[in-house]
């Protein structure tokens, strides 16, 4: 009699179950329409990028800095005008000077050439800028593909189980099995179908931080990515990837544009510290206090200015000079000797990852589907327990996450061995 109303209870409470699942199914069938979908190829993606990244668009304003700084290193010293009136008791004069200031020693052509330097290194600073954002926007695409593919692992296990629950409440009620298997898949299916409700908010957010990387924000619609997440494994020649990685890195172009700099601003320096002349020359005409127009005595004169730089026995500038020219080759061999690093690093964890994915392309996922598909048939002819079937059901979806999430860090290395080798050639 006990055993009956166990048997009794455990089925209200199956029903229940039931009742609440096919509900919440029910909700989670529904379209999800607060969000409009644009489909976005990661060609187009990165050409949105380049165009409306807003730190990147920041950032050419240095360009347009540097040539204004040119144009400004090209300006000639201004002459100056001067006009004096004095007057006695017996009569007034007026002058009129005109000075100039006559650089010696190629100033103005160094000024210019020390703008040029900056110009270069602006220049160099912006390529390397973008290589960096291309890199970082290809990431974030990845990110979004692998995301999309983990909720269609979530979405694919939550059916399966749906429908394993759903078949449990119908064997219920034939009396087939008893109210704890068919109450634990309807709590299964609780559980993958919560899991799956914070994996779509995960994707959703991956799908917003693609709006931000291209400057546009638009509230009710997302970018959705359709590029192939499975790359074809590429093959490298190790001492290739060195050799173009010293030739072409934008940031080793910067650090020997930066050391031209420092030995532009050192001949500056230099000659600066060279003496100006200073002519003049002028007119002073006198009259008498009678009123008449007509001077009482002109004078015309002229002169020059030589000035003593007694500066120039302090060395300081031309210390400071010095030192950052060895500041900036010590620079510049220390970001060839990160660039070497990087690379090395990055290619061996290329090979590493793609060794990886290769073992789980040898059939290994087809196995874990063939032995779940298996386990599913034997439990609905009672030849297995639910236990082994739960159990075939997480070992395939953990292979699965394994996989997409080892696939993503194989495309993440091959994006940051480009990078380090300052190549870019990834198409999705």
């Amino acid at each position: 009699m006990i055993k009956q109303k166990y048997f009794n209870r455990m089925a209200r409470i199956g029903l229940c179950f039931s009742a609440l699942l096919a509900l919440s199914s029910l909700a989670f069938s529904q379209v999800d329409t607060s969000f409009n979908r644009i489909n976005l190829s990661y060609t187009d993606y990165l050409s949105m990028v380049v165009r409306g990244n807003l730190e990147y668009a920041v950032e050419k304003y240095s360009i347009n800095i540097a040539d204004a700084k040119i144009e400004a290193a090209k300006v000639f010293q201004n002459p100056s005008l001067a006009f004096d009136w004095s007057r006695d008791e017996e009569n007034y004069s007026l002058s009129a000077e005109i000075s100039k200031t006559f650089e010696l020693g190629q100033k103005r052509k160094a000024r210019i050439n020390l703008a040029k330097s900056e110009r270069s290194v602006a220049n160099a600073m912006l390529l390397d800028y973008l290589r960096n954002l291309q890199a970082d926007a290809t990431l974030d695409y990845l990110a979004a593909l692998k995301q999309n593919y983990l909720f269609r692992v979530m979405l694919n296990s939550y059916q399966t189980m749906k429908e394993l629950s759903d078949g449990d409440s119908v064997r219920f009620s034939l009396g087939s099995i008893n109210a704890i298997d068919a109450t634990q898949s309807k709590i299964e299916a609780g559980v993958l179908r919560n899991d799956l409700f914070q994996i779509e908010v995960e994707r959703n957010n991956s799908f917003i931080n693609l709006s931000t990387k291209t400057g546009t924000y638009i509230s009710d619609t997302l970018f959705f990515p359709v590029g192939k997440f499975e790359m074809t494994r590429r093959h490298f020649a190790i001492d290739e990837l060195l050799t173009n990685a010293l030739n072409s890195r934008a940031d080793l172009l910067a650090a020997k544009s930066n050391l031209t700099y420092n030995q532009n601003s050192l001949i500056l320096t230099r000659r600066e510290r060279m003496m100006d002349i200073d002519l003049k020359t002028g007119t002073k005409n006198s009259y008498l206090n009678t009123g008449s127009s007509s001077p009482n005595a002109t004078e015309i004169f002229a002169g020059i200015a030589i000035p003593l730089k007694f500066s120039n026995f302090n060395k300081g500038e031309i210390k400071i000079a010095k030192f950052q020219i060895e500041q900036g080759e010590l620079l510049y061999k220390k970001v060839e000797m990160k660039i070497q690093t990087e690379v090395l690093q990055a290619y061996n964890q290329y090979t590493s990852l793609c060794k990886q994915v290769g073992s789980y392309n040898q059939g290994l996922l087809d196995q874990a589907k063939m032995v779940l598909n298996g386990k599913m048939y034997s439990y609905s002819r009672g030849e297995t327990s639910l236990l082994e079937v739960l159990n075939a059901q997480r070992t395939y979806n953990d292979l699965q996450t394994a996989y997409y999430e080892t696939l993503y860090k194989c495309n993440e290395a091959l994006v940051e061995l480009e990078r380090a080798a300052g190549i870019w050639d990834i198409e999705l």
